[in-house]
């Protein structure tokens, strides 16, 4: 609201100056008025208003003095007391001002008062002969009117909840963030001033057991300057936030940035949290960039930019980089128009299902200020029209800093309303099942070195075992061995774990679909290249009794060429193995062909025949109870075993 009116600033002072034409004859009003004026075009506010005040009693029709008093208490911030003034204006002639009616509905739209601002609007547009740029805004304001009007009819259910002493404080809490198993909260708190920089914006973390502990500050991360607007990755092994300049240009004694606000990413190993580094000029500008949000295939970053006029930030909208194989940031583009508004967009959120996008914006049919949206990914890849939350989740006050959970059916907010602790708190409420995301559960588990049980940091990717679409892409931690990835409910998964120097391992699994499904947990092993180690390729398939490798196939096999070119000097034998169903002769004749099969794809990739041999060993070396149909399943399998290694 400050914005409009700074538009049409001085236009109330300037109005009918010219011709020293006023709408009373009173000397001493006139007096009063012309030296409030001066005063204000001197920015003494208070003695501008001083004078205004003594102009109304001179003459209480005097039009003029109740439009620049008006302008004199929004400076002032004193909105209530400048609505007041401007409707008097108002009743005295309506005519008077035609600007007027706006301001007014302006000032009522703030409260939520609807009805009233939709007569200000109308009576408003009524004119023929007013300012484009305020007409494209009052209408603007009459769609919201009849949006929050409609919405207060039909209620969605809301029932906010604290989140209690051990996260909120009297000082603000805004911008949580968790992970994916939402046993961790990072969050921003805005604590009273301690040094040169004024109040300081900081990180605090905290996790859940039975409830959530005690937050406690980020250290590594926070400085003596502010950082803000935190995301977690879904492990909570990185971070991406905000830091800005400060009145210096200084983003912080070790931090160096491209101008304005700008991203940053630090990563944990172990306990302790790296020195942040810049994301590049990929995705940071001279203008402003600021919360940020991280897909859980760890592959894009969505956040807001916002480009810098002045001291003022315009046209804040929602960009989205890649991380592409070399270990870059694309160059970030921004999102199509069906989602970025003529407004401003903020607090973006991608969730953890990652076709599922949250943000706040005054741009979109809603309740006044900034209201929160959800808009969905499609099967084309493109965002559906955003859908606005409804009443009483948005109201005519500024709603944002929006976090939803995995399983999509709560969601965490900061808010003063009563009942806090003091000023922002963090809540939770049960999302309306329109508005939740698709439910994901997640991966967990640790990577050791099969050899003496000790912690590996490994590369493990998961992917569409039809399509072989890498889905999600991280590291174990290089200290603990340990990593947290989300996935998707309802559908079946290849993993691919590997490191250097080191057999890679594979797995196949599938999450049942279902709001509450429970969690895959794994220990993985990864075997040092040794001549007898050998790896079991769950992810290679055959239809009944056929030695026709199946689609399925492609991505296991693939992986396997990867590493054989990597390892160039590598000879394997290729082992087909069958459960002890059916003739012994027909088992062994099947076992042989699968091998020779999968031999003759690596052939045909490129990797030397030399290198491979292929051998049938039927039922005869099972891995699993041959009397129950999980454990022949584990029997019929595809294994390759290390031969020669120079």
């Amino acid at each position: 609201m400050r914005n409009t009116i700074y538009f049409i600033l001085f236009l109330a002072i300037s109005l009918n100056t010219a011709a020293q034409e006023y709408t009373t004859d009173n000397r001493k009003a006139i007096k009063y008025y012309e030296g409030a004026i001066a005063e204000f075009n001197a920015r003494d506010f208070e003695g501008a208003l001083s004078d205004l005040v003594k102009a109304g009693e001179c003459d209480p029709k005097f039009i003029e003095s109740y439009l620049l008093k008006f302008e004199t208490l929004v400076e002032l911030r004193r909105l209530d007391e400048a609505e007041q003034s401007i409707a008097k204006a108002l009743s005295i002639d309506p005519d008077f001002y035609p600007n007027g009616h706006f301001f007014y509905g302006e000032l009522k739209m703030r409260k939520g008062e609807y009805d009233i601002t939709k007569v200000a609007m109308e009576k408003f547009l009524s004119y023929d002969r007013t300012n484009p740029a305020i007409q494209e805004k009052a209408m603007q304001y009459l769609v919201n009117c009849e949006f929050a009007i409609e919405a207060m009819k039909h209620p969605v259910p809301f029932d906010p909840q604290n989140m209690g002493p051990n996260i909120n404080s009297e000082n603000p809490e805004y911008f949580p963030s968790l992970t994916t198993d939402d046993r961790t909260i990072l969050y921003t708190r805005r604590l009273p001033a301690a040094n040169k920089n004024g109040a300081q914006e900081d990180f605090f973390i905290s996790t859940k057991e039975e409830d959530w502990m005690t937050a406690m500050p980020l250290y590594g991360v926070n400085t003596e300057f502010n950082e803000g607007a935190p995301s977690i990755a879904p492990d909570g092994k990185m971070m991406f936030f905000t830091a800005c300049q400060d009145e210096t240009g200084s983003y912080g004694d070790t931090r160096n940035g491209f101008g304005s606000c700008d991203l940053f990413y630090s990563y944990k190993q172990g306990n302790t949290w790296s020195t942040p580094e810049n994301l590049g000029p990929s995705i940071n500008t001279k203008h402003w960039e600021t919360q940020p949000s991280f897909s859980s295939d760890g592959k894009t970053l969505y956040f807001i930019r916002g480009y810098k006029n002045g001291h003022a930030v315009e046209k804040e909208d929602i960009w989205m980089s890649n991380l592409e194989e070399s270990g870059a940031w694309s160059k970030a583009v921004r999102l199509p128009e069906t989602v970025n508004s003529p407004g401003r967009e903020s607090a973006v959120l991608i969730h953890p299902d990652g076709n599922t996008l949250y943000f706040s914006s005054n741009g979109h049919p809603g309740m006044g200020g900034e209201d929160i949206f959800i808009s969905r990914r499609g099967e084309n890849g493109g965002w559906t029209r955003p859908v606005n939350l409804g009443y009483p989740i948005n109201t005519f006050k500024e709603e944002n800093s929006i976090t939803v959970t995995a399983q999509g059916d709560v969601a965490l907010f900061a808010s003063d309303r009563e009942g806090g602790y003091g000023d922002l708190d963090l809540y939770s409420f049960e999302l309306p099942l329109e508005f939740r995301a698709q439910p994901v559960s997640y991966m967990e588990g640790k990577v050791v070195d099969a050899s003496n049980e000790k912690p590996l940091s490994a590369q493990f990717q998961l992917m569409d075992p039809v399509t072989g679409n890498v889905m999600v892409e991280s590291f174990s931690d290089p200290v603990d061995g340990t990593f947290l990835v989300s996935l998707p409910t309802g559908r079946d998964y290849a993993l691919v774990v590997k490191q250097k120097g080191y057999l890679f391992y594979s797995e196949h699994f599938n999450l049942p679909k279902g709001s509450k499904a429970e969690p895959y947990k794994k220990l993985i092993r990864l075997s040092p290249i040794q001549v007898g180690e050998s790896v079991v390729l769950r992810n290679v398939f055959f239809d009944t009794d056929s030695d026709v490798l199946s689609k399925a196939s492609k991505a296991e096999l693939s992986e396997l060429v990867s590493f054989l070119n990597k390892n160039y000097k590598l000879k394997i034998e290729l082992g087909g193995h069958t459960d002890n169903v059916g003739a012994a002769s027909h088992n062994q004749q099947l076992s042989t062909r699968r091998a020779d099969a999968v031999k003759k794809y690596l052939v045909d990739q490129g990797i030397p025949a030399e290198r491979l041999s292929a051998k049938g060993y039927a039922a005869t070396e099972p891995i699993a109870d041959n009397g129950s149909e999980e454990g022949r399943a584990q029997n019929r399998r595809t294994e390759f075993s290390v031969t020669s290694i120079d």
